[in-house]
């Protein structure tokens, strides 16, 4: 591998203008084709094979418009001056809806003032719009024209807003303030690192053109396959990050080897053939790490997995071709425009004080190891009280279509409106000609309504084939309500004689990917771990390093759950990270402050899975350099603190950039989006400081030789990757082969 990336490094260097012009071109090209030819997002809960599928799937066969692909749309209106029974609001409405009836594809338009469309204050209503033969990737194009056609109704003073978060400004979350800032941070920390503004631009650069490429291609991937609306953003935080994090890994060994005497195009070749293949292996753990989710069991999450790894993709392509090729366009020139007072020792030898912390450990392994165990238990420890659950729109930003919508049907109708329970019982006897309706219809209503929290059920409604009844149900609770969900249940507990029957919609199909979930997660992580710590074991050879690594990471997810069940969980600042109080709750300063906040089921195993690949990143970095330093002359305890020391800067910075990136994608208004910034956040800067600085150096001390130790069974049959690109043939020209010949056996 490291030769093969050398000479790919060496001819990226010599065509340095050919490979910056394909990436700018790709870049430019995907990105306007992106904005173009913009495919639609989705957020598709399918969960093949579950109940609420089920429902869903009976849903589609002939019970009308509105009910098959065409789907339905409401639109809540709200007058705070007056009724809407009032005449002149009256007339608006009816114009609103005609100019409704001239969209495409509407099939049907339900007035508010039927029965069941007015709340009792007559101050809320809803105009149902059904679709028929629609294209569900065009509901937000329509949701955009239903919102203009009730101007008349906005004319007279009274709100009007879909009910359904489908709007492009709700349902794509687009990039923006927080990336701009993110960079920012990012590139203040790497003048800091690098102490010039040329090598400082470098990571960022090529960055942003990794970003650019990946969602691009991810915005067309839309034509294709349902794209989830947190894929663009969740695609911009990693590789945002990661592409700043290899790109600096890169550079900080080309500005040595520079410094060291080396020529522009030599060093170029030497990085390219190290760390170059140290970039590869971290890049290889983290999609690793994202295809894993193809096991969840969860077509949502599955998607999410790997259309990120896209981004982490591009992230490696252009940190091993574009870094290389900047770094031979530049020369020299790359430590041009140097700032005074920073930066002066950190091409060299690395931060000092790195060094002498090596030491430090190096010398007290048990004591550090202690202490390192009882703080990250202390951060730990909150995880127990994780709270799982769905999260509503409830809990969006206020300045949403989504979150107004939510909370004047909530006030209208009572918050069970906002997650509607479809329930469908597919009838062993067919009915015929649909009268007369058989008494299993009446007993079907009469049992859900009998359900224990179930405000309101709908009157049953046959199929055209006679094979099924649909009825409609509210609950008296919200979506993310925990009993919400024992009201699930208790309806597909009903016994109706010839039916069986199944309950779909929000809450239900929520349930449902919860359940999934929790099912196959050992699975997913088990498959994470060992495929992980395979291709740790390819890397260094060593199945001590391997196992460790990957409990060195499963150490540092325990933390990021541990942030996150203090913040939602227990509410101990939830406010401060921007989250908005539900309607319901009290509006006291404290109050908006600390509020507890439900945690969707997939995003802890989700959080598993990133988390796992980034924190491998550091541990290659870390362990590329202690192998380095221990085969030159064999002293582990040396080697460990050496290690360390020539990486800690390097670790600091990139670990820094990410967290700051991180954080700033907490100022995104969807709640998924601050759940994973805060626990990103931590995740990674516990790792970097204590696991990294601390635990793992000790533990490697405590190990001695056997870090290194390898069967000579299994010394045979792995094939010699050498992504530290054979540092000792590198740079003295002759590699201490019986050192290395007696760690492997």
């Amino acid at each position: 591998m490291s030769g093969l990336l050398g000479r790919l490094g060496g001819w990226c260097a010599k065509h340095g203008r050919i490979v910056l012009a394909f990436w700018v071109a790709a870049a430019v090209l995907l990105t306007a084709g992106s904005i173009v030819f913009a495919g639609p997002v989705s957020n598709n809960v399918s969960i093949p094979g579950s109940d609420a599928q089920q429902a869903h799937d009976l849903m589609r066969e002939g019970f009308g418009p509105g009910y098959g692909a065409g789907g339905t749309v409401q639109v809540v209106l709200y007058s705070a001056d007056g009724p809407l029974t009032s005449q002149d609001r009256m007339r608006a409405v009816r114009r609103a809806m005609d100019e409704i009836r001239g969209i495409p594809h509407v099939a049907e338009v339900l007035t508010p003032y039927r029965v069941g469309g007015l709340a009792p204050s007559l101050q809320i209503g809803l105009i149902t719009v059904k679709f028929e033969g629609h294209d569900n990737s065009r509901l937000a194009e329509t949701t955009r024209r239903i919102s203009e056609a009730v101007q008349p109704v906005r004319a007279l003073g009274m709100e009007a807003v879909p009910a359904d978060a489908s709007t492009p400004a709700d349902k794509e979350i687009k990039t923006g303030t927080s990336e701009i800032i993110g960079v920012l941070c990012a590139l203040l920390v790497l003048l800091f690192a690098f102490g010039t503004l040329v090598a400082a631009a470098i990571p960022v650069f090529t960055a942003l053109i990794s970003i650019a490429t990946g969602l691009g291609v991810i915005s067309l991937l839309g034509h294709l396959v349902d794209v989830p609306k947190q894929a663009s953003i969740m695609a911009t935080m990693i590789g945002l990050g990661v592409g700043i994090d290899y790109a600096l890994f890169l550079l900080s060994r080309h500005r040595k080897l520079l410094a060291e005497g080396l020529p522009a195009p030599e060093a170029v070749r030497r990085t390219a053939a190290s760390s170059g293949g140290a970039v590869v292996f971290a890049g290889g753990t983290v999609i690793i790490a994202l295809s894993a989710l193809m096991l969840a069991g969860f077509p949502l999450l599955q998607t999410l997995g790997w259309i990120t790894g896209i981004s982490v993709v591009c992230a490696v392509l252009t940190s091993i071709t574009l870094v290389p090729a900047l770094l031979g366009l530049l020369g020299q020139r790359v430590n041009a425009l140097r700032l005074p007072f920073v930066g002066r020792r950190a091409a060299v030898e690395g931060l000092s004080g790195w060094g002498a912390l090596g030491a430090w450990v190096a010398r007290r392994p048990w004591s550090v190891l202690a202490l390192s165990v009882v703080v990250l238990a202390a951060l730990t420890a909150p995880a127990l009280a994780l709270r799982l659950g769905p999260l509503d729109d409830g809990y969006g930003d206020r300045g949403t279509a989504a979150r107004r919508s939510y909370e004047l049907m909530q006030a209208g109708f009572g918050p069970g409106i906002n997650g509607p329970l479809i329930v469908v019982a597919s009838l062993q006897e067919r009915v015929v000609d649909r009268v007369p309706a058989p008494a299993v219809l009446q007993e079907l209503k009469e049992e859900v309504g009998a359900v224990k929290g179930m405000a309101h059920v709908g009157d049953p409604l046959l199929n055209d084939d006679g094979t099924a009844v649909l009825v409609q149900a509210v609950s008296e609770y919200a979506p993310s309500d925990p009993r919400a969900l024992e009201v699930v249940e208790a309806v597909r507990g009903i016994q109706v004689g010839g039916a069986r029957v199944h309950v779909g919609g929000e809450v239900a199909a929520m349930a449902d990917a919860s359940d999934r979930i929790a099912g196959r997660t050992p699975l997913v992580v088990g498959v994470v771990v060992l495929l992980s710590a395979a291709l740790l074991l390819l890397a260094f050879r060593s199945p001590v390093v391997a196992i460790k690594a990957a409990l060195m990471n499963l150490v540092s997810l325990g933390a990021a759950f541990g942030a996150l069940s203090i913040v939602f969980s227990l509410g101990l600042g939830s406010g401060l990270v921007g989250m908005d109080p539900p309607v319901s709750m009290d509006d006291s300063y404290l109050a908006t402050l600390f509020f507890t906040v439900p945690i969707d089921g997939y995003i802890p195993l989700m959080l598993f899975a990133v988390l796992f690949g980034l924190s491998m990143d550091y541990e290659v970095f870390l362990l590329t350099a202690v192998r380095q330093a221990y085969l030159k002359h064999g002293d582990n305890r040396r080697a460990v603190a050496e290690g360390l020391g020539t990486t800690g800067r390097v670790i600091t910075s990139a670990a820094l950039i990410m967290v700051a990136v991180f954080v700033a994608f907490i100022a995104y208004p969807d709640p998924m989006v601050k759940i994973f910034g805060v626990g990103l956040a931590v995740a990674v800067a516990v790792d970097a400081t204590i696991i990294r600085g601390f635990l793992v150096p000790a533990t490697m001390v405590l190990l001695g030789r056997f870090n290194w130790w390898c069967p000579g069974w299994l010394e045979r049959i792995l094939p010699d990757l050498s992504i530290e690109g054979s540092e000792e043939e590198t740079f003295t020209g002759e590699a201490p082969r019986e050192l290395a010949g007696a760690v492997h056996n």
